[in-house]
């Protein structure tokens, strides 16, 4: 047993290398098209100062998200204190680009050593803040689409998609009946089915109208702080293409990338945006390092802040069940 998880952890950590390489390798054969010089001319007109601005909204991002993750724990009955739940949520994003989405494993495994609490019981936490997340980015790329001036009418269907996710994952008894069909389909592994089917009936205690409109404002605040830090990037470099529609983008390529089912929508969130970028007219020398800078200060500084975080919250789950 041991030697297949060894092995599983080797071929995990194979494709996620393989993955970025490649995405690294189609930024820099993109970069090479128009010149390396014009990208890192782009590059080298961002001060510090603009950096941190790009870097402190998304921490902002993620703090609201954290708070967000504090409301749905307490709202589930978790005994656990604020600082202990921004602790389990940023140090989850050490593993976000894990095939798998490992982080939110380890978060519930962090719940379990620390309450006791069981994943089974623990789950509907991460599966209500993953469905808040869908609603919230969908709500905002359609205020954004309705409030930008003209196309990207392509990122409708991504729209009514992330809506319809949401949907059924906050509709216990919904849930509960795809999960049900799922296993009269597939007819295997049924005490899998039957812990989804428990946490999808779990969902019921955070249907709550103040608790569901906090949760759905703390996300709309935190996405829309990543969106605007995109609209000041672009900014920055010289491309004003208006606040709504850098949101859209940005919101739409996040949302694309989720779907290609890739560890952080790698590859997938970079063409999306690179694409969306060029037919708004914004020049290639300045889409690509536009693109890799909002990677970097968004998902590549979680993933900073979650390596940082993950040792504390390994050392405090490390203590026995309180």
């Amino acid at each position: 047993m041991p030697s297949v998880s060894v092995s599983r952890r080797w071929r995990d950590r194979a494709l996620m290398a393989g993955l970025v390489a490649l995405v690294g390798v189609g930024l820099a054969g993109l970069a090479s098209v128009t010149g390396w010089e014009e990208s890192l001319t782009q590059i080298a007109r961002l001060h510090p100062g603009q950096i941190a601005v790009l870097l402190a909204l998304s921490l902002l991002n993620y703090l609201l998200r954290g708070l967000r993750w504090h409301l749905l724990a307490r709202r589930l009955g978790l005994p656990t204190r604020l600082m202990q739940d921004l602790r389990h949520y940023i140090g989850g994003f050490a593993l976000s680009v894990t095939p798998g989405r490992l982080g939110e494993f380890v978060r519930m495994r962090w719940i379990r050593r620390e309450t006791g609490w069981p994943v089974a019981l623990s789950a509907p936490l991460a599966l209500m803040d993953r469905a808040t997340d869908l609603a919230v980015m969908g709500l905002l790329l359609a205020l954004s689409l309705a409030l930008a001036a003209g196309g990207l009418t392509g990122a409708l269907p991504v729209t009514a998609f992330a809506f319809a996710t949401a949907v059924v994952a906050t509709r216990p008894r919904l849930l509960a009946a795809l999960v049900t069909l799922g296993y009269r389909v597939f007819g295997r592994l049924p005490r899998l089915f039957g812990r989804a089917r428990q946490a999808a009936r779990a969902l019921s205690r955070f249907h709550h109208a103040p608790t569901l409109a906090f949760a759905l404002t703390l996300g709309f605040a935190g996405w829309l702080a990543e969106g605007y830090a995109f609209h000041l990037l672009l900014g920055f470099l010289g491309a004003e293409i208006g606040l709504w529609k850098a949101v859209a983008i940005f919101i739409f390529a996040t949302l694309a990338g989720g779907l290609t089912g890739a560890p952080g929508g790698m590859g997938g969130a970079e063409a999306a945006m690179l694409t969306l970028l060029t037919l708004e007219g914004v020049a290639l020398e300045i889409a690509l390092p536009a693109t890799a800078v909002i990677r970097l200060t968004t998902l590549w500084f979680s993933i900073a802040l979650g390596l940082l975080v993950f040792p504390l919250a390994e050392r405090a789950a490390a203590g026995p069940a309180r």
